[in-house]
Formats: structure tokens, C-alpha cells, sequence
């Protein structure tokens, strides 16, 4: 496993406001020491660095959070310092995640000659009524502008839609789309609206304060998608992931692939081969322990996890049927040490198959687009327990 392409992802945990939908590892503060913060992301990197062979860095992501609000020369500086540790494929793809305010796209230059080669823009909607619901603080404008500015400073750009909002019908998603397409460079992320635990849309829904979609109609808006998307030349190669062909996520396929990738930053996650284990890191989750941690160990991990092989299996078809090409059962028996039917209930995936929910052919396991419609169902029907 060890020669697999190695990737680094970096967690810049700080936004200026908390999106009501959002469970992500994100935090809103009035002021952030950069100076503490760049020399301490340097340090963690040090550290992720030597647990790791020295093969090709293939992809840096840099997510968040707002990592767009960092200082351009901190990207810089995390750029250079990797370089010094692994050896950069000539082809290393460097992304960049960003919202569309003004003061952010202005500087998006700045990022370009710090090393992003690639940005992904969190647009979430067009239209300013939708915006203001989903807590966005640019208005439509402000994100045509920022595309505008991203498409001249970079050549592979991406940028998000959420759909299944209150009160959205599909003629009006298929409308949004058509817009989203005019303006897209060769990538799109299209996600539903899901509630998630610890939000606050989760306290809102359960008040009853806005009804989402119903289910028959959620689920047209993903065929909806499918269909405009793929019509148009870029169809889906993951759930919510569309590209052009060639233009995929190079970072995210070493996710859904059980690729390996050390993660910098506060809530990191990575999976490294470490004495030919496959094992979970985990970095301390709020800023400030983070913080504290690496200016005090000289690193900000708090676990590191030897998977079991059944752990890893649930790992890699939970995040590899997510794919449009699914699970290559090569690489799965690698990973785990045994073959498919060692991790999954036997008649559970006759009847998957037999539904049409997914198909074995040609060395993999792949979900059809049924299959990727309800993968939940799909899982648990899957995996024994």
C-alpha cells in the first residue's frame, strides 16, 4: 500500500460566521494570531512528514473552515515547507478552498502565485433569497463576480451548489443549473440539503420553522441533476461530484479509493500504512487545543488507530461506492487482507444485485445510480450488524 499516491490535507478551521446548515469542523473568532497559527500548521506538517514514506505528494488540499481568509503567504509557506519534506508529481494538484466575498476574490492572485493551482468556490446558490436562508454572507452577485475573478486567475476551478431547499421545484433547480453550467470551469459539487445533529437548521427543522422537500421530489432533483449534468458533458463520478472527463478531484479520489493522506490542522483525519497497518489519525478538534498541543508535543495528534481489516472494509465501500467505478476488489483485498465475501452479508448483496442497487463485473463493486440514490439503504442491507 505504500506506494499508492500520498496526498496532504490541511485544516484551516476559522469563518467568519457559522452557516446554519454546517457541521463541519468550523469556528468563528474575533481575532487569529497568523503568525502562531502559519508557524504552528509548519510544525504539525514536520511532524505528518515522518510518519510517512518519502513517494510523490500528488494533491494539497486546503479546506476548511475558510481557508480562503488565511494569509496568502501561509498557504505559501505550507507549500514550501511540503516540498522540503516530499518529493512534488509533476503534476501536483494544490486546492484552495474559498467564498465568493469581495475582500476574498480580490485576493485569489495572491493565492495563484503562493502555489493553488486549483480553487473551489462554496456558492451554495444563485439567487439571493436562497443565500440569505442558507446564512450565506455574499449576495449572487458578489459570486458571479468572484467566479469571474477565480476563472482568470485559474485554470481548474470548481465551485458548490446545495439543492432540495425549501419551496425548490425542478423546473427551478433545472433552471439553476442551466446558469450553474454557463458559468462552470470543468467541475461541479452539487449536495442536498440533509439536517444534520448539532446544526442550527437541526433546532429549526424541528421546530417546523421550514419543511424540506418531499422525498418523491428529492429524489427528481437528483435524477434532474444527473440528467442536465451529464447531458452537458460532465457527468457524475461520485454522489454529488461532477467533471468533465480528466478534470476529477484528484485529492477527494484518494479519499473514496482508500488512498493515503496525512492530515495538518485542527480535526484532521488521515490514513497512513505504518508498519504495514493501516491506521487512523486523528488531530485534536478545537483551535485552541490544537494550538496548544503542537506548540507543546510538537504535533496535534490525539489518536492514532491500527484499523482491523473489517474496519478498513467498511471504510473502503462506504466511501468507494460513493464512486460512479466503485470499489476495485484488487486494491479492497490489499487493503483488507481477505476477499469481498469475508466482510459482507452474503445475501444481502445477492439482493442488492438482484434489485438493481448494485452490480460486480470486471474486478469491481459499484453502485448503480439507484444504488448511489439511496446508498444508506444500500450500506446497511451490505454490511453484517
Amino acid at each position: 500500500m505504500t506506494a499508492d499516491p500520498l496526498a496532504l490535507y490541511v485544516h484551516w478551521p476559522f469563518c467568519l460566521s457559522k452557516c446554519p446548515y454546517c457541521d463541519f469542523n468550523s469556528h468563528v473568532r474575533e481575532s487569529v494570531d497568523q503568525a502562531r497559527w502559519r508557524a504552528a500548521l509548519l510544525r504539525d506538517l514536520g511532524a505528518a512528514a515522518q510518519e510517512t514514506a518519502a513517494r510523490p505528494l500528488t494533491s494539497i488540499f486546503f479546506g476548511g473552515g475558510t481557508p480562503s481568509l488565511m494569509p496568502p503567504e501561509t498557504a505559501a509557506a505550507v507549500i514550501s515547507r511540503a516540498a522540503e519534506h516530499w518529493p512534488f508529481a509533476d503534476d501536483i494538484e494544490i486546492t484552495l478552498e474559498a467564498n465568493p466575498t469581495s475582500v476574498e476574490a480580490q485576493r485569489f492572485s495572491d493565492f495563484r502565485a503562493a502555489g493553488i493551482n486549483r480553487v473551489s468556490l462554496g456558492v451554495q446558490a444563485l439567487d439571493d433569497a436562497s443565500l440569505r436562508f442558507l446564512g450565506r454572507r455574499h449576495t449572487a452577485a458578489e459570486a458571479l463576480a468572484a467566479l469571474e475573478i477565480a476563472a482568470a486567475a485559474f485554470e481548474r476551478r470548481s465551485f458548490d451548489l446545495i439543492y432540495a431547499r425549501p419551496g425548490q421545484t425542478e423546473a427551478g433547480w433545472r433552471a439553476e443549473l442551466e446558469a450553474a453550467l454557463a458559468l462552470a470551469g470543468d467541475h461541479l459539487s452539487l449536495y442536498q440539503l440533509t439536517i444534520e445533529p448539532g446544526t442550527a437548521f437541526h433546532g429549526a427543522y424541528a421546530r417546523g420553522d421550514f419543511a424540506l422537500p418531499e422525498e418523491d421530489l428529492a429524489g427528481a432533483l437528483f435524477e434532474t441533476t444527473q440528467d442536465v449534468l451529464a447531458a452537458a458533458g460532465m457527468p457524475a463520478y461520485e454522489i454529488s461530484n461532477h467533471a468533465r472527463p480528466g478534470a476529477e478531484s484528484r485529492h477527494n479520489l484518494i479519499y473514496w479509493r482508500a488512498g493515503e493522506w496525512a492530515g495538518v490542522g485542527p480535526g484532521a483525519h488521515g490514513r497512513l500504512t505504518v508498519a504495514g497497518r493501516r491506521t487512523a489519525f486523528r488531530q485534536a478538534r478545537t483551535p485552541e487545543a490544537w494550538l496548544q498541543r503542537v506548540e507543546r508535543d510538537g504535533h496535534g495528534t490525539t489518536e492514532r488507530t491500527a484499523l482491523a481489516p473489517a474496519e478498513a472494509a467498511v471504510e473502503a465501500l462506504m466511501m468507494g461506492l460513493r464512486l460512479v467505478e466503485g470499489v476495485d476488489l484488487d486494491r479492497f483485498r490489499a487493503l483488507t487482507g481477505g476477499d469481498l465475501a469475508a466482510f459482507v452479508d452474503p445475501a444481502g448483496l445477492e439482493r442488492l444485485i438482484e434489485g438493481g442497487f448494485v452490480e460486480r463485473a470486471d474486478g469491481r463493486l459499484a453502485a448503480t445510480a439507484a444504488g448511489r440514490q439511496r446508498l444508506n439503504a444500500v450500506l446497511a442491507m451490505l454490511l453484517p450488524g
